[in-house]
């Protein structure tokens, strides 16, 4: 689906509706108008002011506008790893603060550890870390000739 949707505006569209979901939330959740409209009007500003910048010939608009290279990609792979970090950290430190206050409130903070505990062993086993593959068995200990020097 993605590919019907112009690079230059997928992150901006997806942001958008990102704030379109608060603002239906907040409609069924509280019943009033008055909010929501705010955000759905910040919701649309912001994708329109996000896909113009994304236009803009420098590093922060190549990466609005999904045409970031490799080291800007590194830079946005190594933010996700420490936010993903602070998000454990927060989680558990708020379960150990409403463990010891109140316990009946506890379980969100344990919802959140245990998601991004899940996503973080996920993330190891997708991305390589542990038993080594069956190519890595065959050639241990045993150095491969390149297949250009036959």
């Amino acid at each position: 689906m993605t590919r019907f949707i112009r690079p230059r505006l997928r992150k901006p569209l997806l942001r958008g509706i990102a704030l379109l979901g608060i603002a239906g939330a907040w409609v069924i959740g509280s019943h009033t108008w008055e909010p929501a409209i705010v955000i759905a009007v910040v919701a649309v500003g912001q994708t329109v002011y996000r896909y113009t910048w994304a236009g803009e010939d420098t590093d922060e608009s190549a990466l609005q506008g999904s045409r970031a290279d490799e080291r800007q990609r590194q830079v946005g792979l190594r933010a996700r790893a420490l936010s993903g970090a602070v998000a454990i950290a927060a989680a558990y430190t708020g379960l150990v603060i409403t463990l010891a206050v109140k316990r009946a409130d506890a379980w969100p903070f344990a919802a959140m550890l245990a998601v991004t505990g899940f996503a973080y062993l996920l993330g190891l086993s997708s991305y390589g870390s542990g038993e080594p593959g069956p190519e890595d068995e065959v050639t241990a200990g045993h150095q491969t000739r390149s297949p250009a020097s036959s």
